[in-house]
Parts: C-alpha cells; sequence; structure tokens
C-alpha cells in the first residue's frame, strides 16, 4: 500500500467524522488537499465562486443535518473570505470545520506574498484555532478540532501550510473513535428544586422559546398546559415552537407581532428558554426572569436573572414538569391569547386590501402565495433585511419545514449560498432562497454554482431596487434615506443567460403560475418579483424617545403589514378558550 501524505491523511479523518464534502475555491496551498478529495470516493469537493459562499454552503449543512460540515479557504485571500460565513455558523451553534491553508511553513513571519495569520484572525469566530506545523501534529490537532466543533457546536478552524500537506504522513499516527454527537444536559436537582418554587409561587408564567426547543416541541406544550402559560418566541424560536401551539402569543422583538411583550412584560415569572434573544429593551425588568440554555456562557447575557439552569431544554422540562404543581387559573393565559388575536387582527389590514391588484406587487403578497404554494418539507434559507419580515409573518411552520437564516449574525447575502448547502443534502427536497436584491447581487456569482451542479434551488427574489431595511433604519433614525438605492438588471434575464430556468413578475396575476412552473421546473430556477419599496412603513405612535438607532424599545412596536395564515392559528386558539 502506497504511503499517505498528510493531505491523504487529512481528508481520510475528516470522511470518518462524516464529513461528505469540503466546499471552496482550489488554490496554491490548498491544491494538495484538493487532490486528495480527487482521489478519494468518500468525500466531495464542491467548488463555489465566492469563500464567503463556502463558509455560508457549511454552515447551512450542519444546520440541516446536525452533523459536521467543511469549508476551506486558500492561503491568505482565500481563507480571509471564509470569515463571514464562519461567524453565522459559529453564532448559529452549527459544527462547521474549516481549513485555512497557509503560505510555505519556513516563509511565516516574514511578510511572504499573501501573508496573513489565520490563527489570529478566526479566534473570535471559532472554539477552536490551530496552526499544523508538521506532519507528526496533524492527526491529533484535527481530531481534537472535530471534537470542539461538535461537542461544544461551532467553528473549529485548522490552518496548515502547503509545503506541510505535501509532506509523507507519519508511520504510526495516533487516530482515535471520534466524537460524532452531542450529549443530553440535564441540570442538577439542586437548580430544579429551585425553578419548581418558583414556577409553584408564581400567579402568572410566561414561556419565551429560541432555537434552544429544537427537539422539545411536546415538553414546552405539556409544561404549559401544565401552568396555563403562554409561550411566545424569538424569531430563531419560530420554526420549533409555533406550530400545534395553543398557547402561541406570537414573537417578540424588532419584527415581533402579536402578544408576546405583553406576556413577557405582564407575567412575574418569565422563563427563558433556549434563546439568547438579544433586544433586552424588549425584556421586562420588573419581574422574576429564570434562563435555560445549553451553554452557560450565555445565561444572565440580556438582563438579570433569579435563576440560571444550565441544561438543554428538553431534558430540563422532562426532569420539572412532573414535579410543578398543576395550575388551573388560566386568567392571564386566556387574556393574552385574546390580545394575541386582537393585535393581529389589527395588522391584517394592509395585507387584505387589493393587495392582489396593487402594483407594484406588495412583498406581503408574495409572501403569502409563496407559503401556500411551496412543499410541506420546504427548507427556506432567508436573506437578512426586509427578507426577515416576511419570513416572520408569512412562513407556516408545521415541524417539516426549516427556516435558515443569518438570524444571529445578521449578514447580508446569506440565503442564496445556504440554498446551496441546504440542497446538497438531498437534491429531491424542496429548498427556497428568499433573496433580496442587495443580497443576491453581493454574492450573485454563486448563482452559477446552482447551474454548474444542477441544484434544483428555487430563488425567490424580493425585487424593489432598495436596500428596504436600512431605509427603515433611516426613517426610524429621523434620516433622508440616502445610498440606498439600486440599480438592477433583469434578473431573470440574467438567469436564463447563465442557464437556469428564469421569469420576471410585474403583476401580482402573474405570480401564482410564476412561482407553480419554476416549482416545477427539475434544475435552478430564478423568480424576479418587482415589489413596492415602500410596501412597509412605521406605526404614527413612534416618538423619538422610544428609538436608539434601530433598537425600538416599546410594546406597540409592530411593522405594518400582514401576519399571513397566522391570524387563522389565533382565532382557532382563542376558539379554545373556555368560556364563563
Amino acid at each position: 500500500m502506497a504511503k499517505q501524505n498528510v493531505s491523504e491523511q487529512f481528508v481520510d479523518i475528516l470522511a470518518r467524522a462524516g464529513v461528505k464534502r469540503l466546499y471552496g475555491v482550489v488554490g496554491d496551498s490548498l491544491n494538495p488537499v484538493v487532490d486528495a478529495i480527487r482521489r478519494n470516493p468518500a468525500m466531495d469537493w464542491i467548488q463555489v465562486r465566492h469563500e464567503e459562499t463556502a463558509a455560508f454552503a457549511a454552515g447551512a449543512e450542519a444546520q440541516i443535518t446536525g452533523e459536521l460540515a467543511a469549508c476551506a479557504g486558500s492561503c491568505g485571500p482565500g481563507n480571509l473570505h471564509l470569515i463571514n460565513g464562519l461567524y453565522d455558523a459559529h453564532r448559529s451553534m452549527a459544527p462547521v470545520l474549516a481549513l485555512a491553508s497557509h503560505i510555505p511553513s519556513g516563509e511565516i513571519g516574514l511578510g511572504y506574498f499573501q501573508e496573513t495569520h489565520p490563527e489570529l484572525l478566526f479566534q473570535e469566530c471559532s472554539h477552536y484555532n490551530e496552526m499544523i506545523s508538521n506532519p507528526q501534529q496533524m492527526p491529533r490537532l484535527l481530531q481534537t478540532a472535530i471534537q470542539h466543533a461538535i461537542g461544544r457546536g461551532g467553528v473549529a478552524v485548522v490552518s496548515m501550510p502547503g509545503d506541510v500537506a505535501s509532506r509523507p504522513a507519519p508511520e504510526k499516527s495516533v487516530e482515535h473513535a471520534l466524537v460524532t454527537s452531542r450529549p443530553s444536559v440535564r441540570p442538577g436537582d439542586a437548580e430544579i428544586e429551585k425553578l419548581c418554587r418558583m414556577v409553584d409561587e408564581a400567579k402568572r408564567v410566561t414561556l419565551f422559546c429560541g432555537s434552544g426547543t429544537a427537539g422539545a416541541h411536546a415538553e414546552v406544550m405539556e409544561f404549559a398546559e401544565r401552568v396555563k402559560a403562554p409561550v411566545g418566541h424569538a424569531l430563531r424560536g419560530k420554526e420549533w415552537i409555533q406550530y400545534d401551539n395553543p398557547y402561541d402569543v406570537g414573537m417578540s422583538g424588532l419584527l415581533g407581532y402579536g402578544a408576546a411583550y405583553e406576556a413577557t412584560n405582564e407575567c412575574d415569572l418569565l422563563i427563558l428558554l433556549g434563546t439568547d434573544f438579544p433586544y433586552n429593551a424588549f425584556l421586562p425588568t420588573d419581574v422574576k426572569i429564570v434562563q435555560v440554555d445549553v451553554r452557560p456562557e450565555h445565561l444572565g447575557r440580556r438582563s438579570k436573572l433569579d435563576l440560571a439552569v444550565w441544561g438543554d431544554v428538553r431534558e430540563t422540562l422532562r426532569c420539572l414538569t412532573p414535579r410543578v404543581k398543576a395550575k388551573s387559573d388560566r386568567k392571564f393565559l386566556d387574556r393574552m391569547l385574546k390580545k394575541h388575536a386582537d393585535a393581529l387582527e389589527g395588522v391584517i389590514s394592509a395585507y387584505t386590501r387589493k393587495v392582489d391588484k396593487h402594483v407594484p406587487i406588495h412583498p406581503e403578497y408574495v409572501a403569502s402565495v409563496l407559503d401556500e404554494l411551496a412543499d410541506e418539507d420546504a427548507v427556506f434559507t432567508v436573506d437578512t433585511g426586509m427578507c426577515n419580515v416576511w419570513a416572520a409573518r408569512y412562513l407556516t411552520p408545521n415541524g417539516k419545514r426549516r427556516v435558515i437564516g443569518s438570524f444571529s449574525h445578521g449578514s447580508m447575502a446569506n440565503a442564496l449560498p445556504q440554498a446551496i448547502g441546504a440542497q446538497f443534502t438531498d437534491r429531491n427536497r424542496q429548498v427556497v432562497s428568499m433573496s433580496g436584491d442587495g443580497g443576491f447581487t453581493m454574492l450573485m456569482g454563486d448563482f452559477l454554482t446552482l447551474v454548474q451542479y444542477d441544484l434544483p434551488v428555487k430563488v425567490v427574489l424580493f425585487n424593489n431596487s432598495s436596500l428596504g431595511m436600512v431605509e427603515l433604519e433611516m426613517l426610524v433614525g429621523g434620516l433622508p434615506s440616502f445610498g440606498t438605492t439600486n440599480k438592477n438588471p433583469d434578473f431573470a434575464a440574467v438567469a436564463r443567460a447563465s442557464g437556469a430556468y428564469g421569469v420576471r413578475v410585474e403583476k401580482p396575476k402573474q405570480l401564482e403560475s410564476a412561482l407553480k412552473d419554476a416549482f416545477k421546473h427539475k434544475g435552478p430556477a430564478l423568480v424576479d418579483i418587482v415589489t413596492d419599496p415602500n410596501a412597509l412603513s412605521i406605526p404614527p405612535k413612534i416618538s423619538a424617545d422610544m428609538v436608539t438607532g434601530f433598537a425600538l424599545s416599546a410594546s406597540k412596536i409592530v411593522l405594518d403589514g400582514g401576519v399571513g395564515r397566522m391570524v387563522q392559528m389565533a382565532r382557532s386558539n382563542l376558539r379554545n378558550v373556555p368560556r364563563p
């Protein structure tokens, strides 16, 4: 058997850890690794047009599968391009291994061509960040990096000079069994007992849920029923907790709707479940707060805590629910459910007034039709900005759909690259990129990646020729909009010229058939929808003292516009309220 070099050993270890593909752009110091992949049937090299896309794609793949994904960049500028997508993956707790290839080892520190210092650059967006300086290090160092990415949930970075990658691997390398999944974390009995006493003593309990409630839907619902608690959620908690939820009171935060704000501020015990919700202006200061999180560094970052509980939401509630006393008083819950339904009724008018005839097309109408037509198990990737609003308001979760965005990092241009990673996990699953024209054009080159690999991603482009969220920020801050207008091409024509399916929609009556045709198309497709740049406005009650930049801090901060099928869900829940 021919002796392995370090690159071949590197690829073998990644494959053993479950990595199926490496996203990146080939070049110089990375060439030995890419050549090793060429000769290894267990792994594919996915050639993208920009390394930022590689990192976003790997992060999305990891979020869809829950398994380790990987990306790579060549020395200097190549691996620098990874950093934005790695920040996003790290903040999303997506297990990603990044290879930052390096200049020749003998030239490090001497100002060599394209020299950077990856071990410094990636420090803030990784749990582990080390350089392989000789072949003897490689197996153990890479395995340690893998353990960090999977075990702690986030990014691990390995930098490796190209000359080291080409050297012979050591004869007897140390390779050990690899961690491939994270364990459940159960709080201690003392914390459970304290939490139990606090719940029993409280008259009005509210649950506020984030992405940490993934896999804990049944446990949250059981606990909410036992203590008669309204259940609100952050944006990242929407897909996990809103469906089949008779206690739903909507979402709090900058894009919030319904009665979530009231429920969190009018209770006497607020329990934060698996959320690192960043907007402390929306959290109360005069009620008792408990936070449950699997990452102890998240505890107490956003508000004062009366109790910090380190543990998985699912395991914590499994321990807690049988111990708390069942509550019979539904007055608080029923009042919040009614407020929620009333609040949603109050904002549907903007959506229901002739939007099917309005030109330019209301983006609310686009999102509503998209929600109706998309598959029951579709994956939506959502651009930062106004697309976040439409996803929050109109996408209906059901326990099968996934919604992925740059919800913690807030980067533009994330939707298309994330759709690439999501689609590679399953070519038969519908993947829809909800792209804004600003985000799409930032990394538009990787639309060609869809064509190159014949990935059947459907890009639904909300084209209002502006940076809509930035205009809104300026409006809220009392500034005239400036530098926010985009001069766009006919994106459908660009798609067709690239070898994909493309259609442009300028009138509402064209929308449904255009989306249906795009969804039926076997390969990549783009639907360029010209939407109204003035579709969103701030209610007139917002005053200057309620604003710090875009950190709106008042109970009625609801962006004008509809809420899709959520109003039907609220009405349904309200019908279940017992009548006196």
